[in-house]
């Protein structure tokens, strides 16, 4: 027995606890970090006590007086250095949602069984059902150890409290929590009695709500204990539960709020789902409450995080039942935020648990209110209830064959006549809800068809006016044309969708007929100039992809037709063209293309041969063809055509070039005579003027990609360093020489070219930038690239610009774009779009040649600019008023919060005076002329030695 004894005074702890000094001001300590835990000690527990009065460390041992001990223990000291007697309450919460964790969080349980100090009598628990509650008197100069007996292996929080004030704050607290279930209590009474009004789905979902949050705060608050006997083991179920329904309740509520069922029977499908693994979950709890809770607070979350992505979707799709929701979504966003970290101990205090709680009473208000709107915009909740006359009437005012009626309150289509029969379908097919119409529906009308009724829905008014495609029963399309109005209640919602449907398949196919003769010419029915060059052009692009594709275009004219048309009249002319046209087309095979392009002409394009031998043997059965006599009245007519023939080559980038070509060969074979094949040769093209040459020179340039990039170099005035580069256009032309842009650019704009230009000019610098950065280090440095008009209208240019910069991997401020004055002017509110929708992508805009207009100053301020750059018209004045004029300029840029770029800047002293002035950057020949990429990397070298990005 001795050595038992010794070896358990061997195996306790040796060092005594350091005991805290309590005095009379000390209202609440909180212990939680003094006290020292002891894990697996069995029944019998051995522990060293804080020094006494007298210095000496004494042992101690304690016997468990659980029936199930769990052989947790937890120690603390207390010294009471005043000269009077101290009552003190040591409080510990079953349940504290600060720091209870979010996966198998702690639900809260009894934590101490008892409390045995190391003199006098174990410790007198206290009446509570919110905590274990023990009062200890501490006798003057007394240095007191406690050892605790934990009930569950969690010890959150202990408190050391003054009776009176733990007794207040209990009170104030008792009295916020009563306001706040009072308040809860009122909502979901008042939203149930709503639902009972108001019978749509949106209202017991926000009633259910706001009972489930109810509930909640009352196991939270602990009022339900109060009402009903929880038993200690049953509490953790409890909470569990009301968590579970706190998750499905708000699910429900989105789903029934945002009607997701209307058009989508899959979203249906997926909330049941969710609310049946909730419902599960309710059963599990009854096996691990933790472990079910915490992935009820896991679906919350969840739902919050999806909720507000379907928000913000039919949000920006215009739905205003979804805008109306924001502010209350946002509040639902903040709450989580903050339960999130309360339930991680990030936000640690004993305000924040009753603070969450206040929180879903604020929700819940927020979603009440945003209902009600709904609810009470007037007075009578039932409405729109017709009879067959008043529907007849409303199908008199429009202007149909079959009456359209949709019940949107229990979402039912009716057609009467019944339209299922007229499309061969078994009666009463069509009569349903709405979304049973999508199957019927054709592909291509689906989406609008729903989208119209969403909107008609969601805005409560404006007019229903759409063609689609009914599906019959032998598998053809019926065009219909529905139109109809909605009709809106004395409560402001839309309850029911009245109009007509008429059936238009014959007027559709009028205008299918109207529509191929717009394409096709009427004589012979091929193809006309324009889908000859559409057909072509799609070939074209294939061909850049495919090396078995290469077309070959076949311009045929027939020679003195127009002397055999005026001889024998336009008569014998169409039966001739007719004539011809049979014969051409049964020269081609599968694959090729015959177009009639004017008059006696016709376009061929030959994609079943490839080998020269085979294209030249084909345009010769051509030629045979065109040439075999045609009878008419008695008469053989013999005519003999003359062909131009072009192959495609990778230098001709489009359909309407290479027609072009071929028509040149075909002019060169009549110029020589008629009655022959001339393939083409670029000698061929003719040289009209030097515009011309010009743009054709610049396409093939393009192309060739013989435009290329130099960078000048834009100063920081402040320390001389290069902050950045203005990246310019510049043409070697292989026989002319440089030529200045000039003389191109305005060519480029006219030709549309420009686009071309300017998006290899963005992609070209960003990935030179990119470079640079990569060789360098991320060293601070911008690129800056010129934007034309095309570019500004075109609604690609956004895009354009997300791609360019998500392609070179380079950060968006590094990036800009200049504009001139007049650019910006010629289209102000397009412009003003434009770039804002710019300036989101985080890009900078800069605006060129300031000064030069005749509005700076008044459109100034309406556009995202982040820099303006002076023209240096203003820098060759040397006069006072140029001076004075140049220092307000900068002066205002820097008020509006612009940067300025100083042009023209010929010497060190002008670039000093600008300094002074306050001017950021310059740019000028004087501090270097354009360069390309290579050399311009060199240029930062220099600047840059010691900045190289590690391997």
């Amino acid at each position: 027995m001795f050595a038992a004894l010794f070896a358990a005074v061997l195996s306790a702890p040796a060092s005594a606890i350091e005991p805290i000094k309590i005095s009379r001001d000390d209202v609440a300590l909180d212990l939680s970090r003094a006290v020292e835990i002891y894990r697996d000690q069995g029944a019998n527990f051995q522990v060293s006590t804080a020094p006494g009065a007298d210095g000496i460390v004494r042992r101690i041992e304690v016997e468990a007086q659980d029936d199930r001990p769990t052989g947790d223990w937890a120690v603390f000291a207390l010294a009471n250095t005043t000269d009077e007697q101290l009552d003190r309450l040591i409080v510990a919460p079953h349940f504290r949602l600060v720091g209870s964790g979010l996966i198998w969080p702690d639900l809260g349980s009894q934590r101490i069984a008892a409390i045995t100090p190391s003199e006098g009598f174990a410790l007198d628990r206290q009446e509570s059902n919110d905590g274990d509650e023990f009062l200890v008197t501490l006798n003057p100069g007394t240095v007191i150890t406690f050892v605790a007996e934990l009930s569950s292996r969690n010890l959150p929080q202990v408190y050391l409290w003054d009776p009176e004030a733990y007794k207040e704050t209990v009170n104030s607290y008792t009295l916020y929590r009563g306001i706040v279930i009072g308040i809860a209590g009122l909502l979901a009474l008042f939203l149930t009695i709503l639902f009972v009004v108001k019978g749509t789905s949106m209202f017991p979902a926000t009633a259910a709500l706001a009972w489930a949050i109810l509930a909640y705060i009352a196991i939270d608050f602990g009022f339900l204990t109060r009402i009903i006997d929880i038993s200690s083991g049953s509490e953790q179920l409890w909470r569990a539960g009301t968590e579970i329904a706190l998750a499905a309740s708000f699910v429900i509520f989105l789903f029934a709020y945002l009607n997701l069922n209307r058009w989508h029977e899959h979203f249906s499908y997926g909330v049941l789902a969710w609310i049946t693994g909730l419902t599960i979950l309710l059963g599990v709890a009854w096996i691990d409450p933790a472990m079910a809770a915490g992935i009820a607070r896991l679906s919350f979350a969840a739902t919050a995080v999806v909720g507000m992505g379907l928000i913000v979707y039919l949000g920006m799709q215009g739905y205003d039942r979804a805008i109306m929701l924001v502010p209350s979504w946002l509040m639902v966003l903040v709450w989580v935020v903050g339960a999130w970290m309360a339930v991680t101990g990030t936000l640690n205090n004993d305000i924040v648990e009753p603070a969450i709680g206040g929180g879903l009473i604020l929700i819940v208000l927020l979603f009440g209110f945003t209902v009600m709107q709904h609810a009470f915009s007037g007075s009578s909740p039932f409405q729109g209830l017709f009879s067959d006359m008043e529907r007849q009437a409303l199908a008199v005012a429009g202007s149909g064959d079959i009456v359209w009626d949709w019940d949107v309150l229990r979402d039912k289509v009716v057609t009467k006549p019944d339209a299922s029969r007229q499309l061969g379908l078994p009666a009463g097919s069509l009569h349903g809800p709405a979304r049973s119409w999508l199957p019927l529906l054709h592909a291509d009308d689906r989406d609008t068809f729903r989208t119209t009724l969403d909107v008609v829905l969601e805005h409560r008014r404006g007019r229903i006016a759409q063609s689609f495609r009914l599906r019959g029963a032998d598998g053809h399309y019926h065009w219909f044309m529905l139109r109809a109005r909605p009709v809106v209640g004395s409560d402001g919602e839309v309850i029911r969708c009245v109009g007509t449907m008429v059936d238009v398949t014959e007027q559709k196919k009028a205008e299918e007929r109207l529509l191929h003769d717009a394409v096709h010419d009427n004589l012979t029915g091929l193809p006309n100039r324009e889908l000859f060059l559409n057909r072509l052009d799609a070939t074209i692009a294939m061909a850049s992809n495919e090396r078995n594709i290469r077309p070959t275009v076949l311009v045929i004219d027939i020679d003195r037709f127009k002397q055999v048309n005026d001889e024998l009249g336009i008569s014998a002319g169409d039966t001739i063209l007719l004539t011809i046209a049979r014969r051409l087309h049964r020269v081609m095979k599968p694959g090729d293309a015959l177009s009639r392009v004017a008059g006696d002409q016709f376009a061929m394009m030959l994609l079943s041969e490839q080998e020269p031998a085979r294209i030249a043997s084909t345009a010769d059965a051509v030629r045979q063809a065109v040439r075999t006599p045609v009878t008419f009245a008695k008469r053989e007519i013999v005519l003999t055509p003359s062909i131009g023939l072009v192959s495609w080559t990778s230098a001709q980038s489009s359909a309407e070039e290479m027609l072009k070509d071929a028509e040149l060969a075909m002019y060169q074979a009549k110029r020589f005579g008629g009655d022959r094949i001339e393939p083409f040769r670029p000698g061929f093209r003719s040289i009209g003027t030097d515009r011309l040459q010009t743009e054709s020179d610049l396409r093939r340039a393009v192309e060739r990609k013989e435009i290329k990039l130099v960078y000048q170099p834009i100063i920081r005035l402040e320390d001389g360093t290069i902050a950045g580069f203005e990246a310019l256009l510049r043409w070697e032309h292989p026989r002319r020489g440089t030529i200045p842009p000039s003389d191109f650019i305005p060519i480029a704009e006219s030709s549309g070219l420009i686009v071309q230009l300017g998006h290899h000019a963005m992609q070209q610098s960003a990935d030179d930038l990119y470079h640079w950065q990569k060789e360098l280090g991320d060293i601070p440095l911008f690129v800056s690239v010129n934007l034309s008009s095309r570019q500004l209208i075109r609604r690609d240019l956004v895009g354009d610009v997300r791609s360019v910069i998500a392609r070179a991997n380079i950060k968006p401020r590094c990036f800009r774009l200049e504009l001139t004055e007049s650019l910006v002017m010629d289209n102000p509110e397009q412009s003003a779009h434009v770039l804002a929708k710019l300036r989101q992508l985080g890009i900078g805009l800069s605006l060129d040649d300031f000064g030069t207009g005749y509005s700076s100053l008044a459109y100034l301020t309406r556009f995202p600019f982040d820099t303006i750059k002076i023209d240096r018209s203003f820098l060759v004045d040397p006069s006072t008023k140029g001076t004075v004029l140049l220092k307000s300029m900068v002066t205002m840029a820097h008020e509006l919060g612009l940067s300025v770029v100083a042009e023209g800047v010929s010497s060190e002293d002008d670039a000093e005076e600008l300094r002074l002035m306050g001017c950021e950057y310059a740019q000028s020949f004087h501090f270097g002329e354009p360069a390309d990429a290579e050399a311009s990397l060199r240029l930062l070298t220099e600047q840059n030695p010691l900045k190289p990005v590690a391997s």
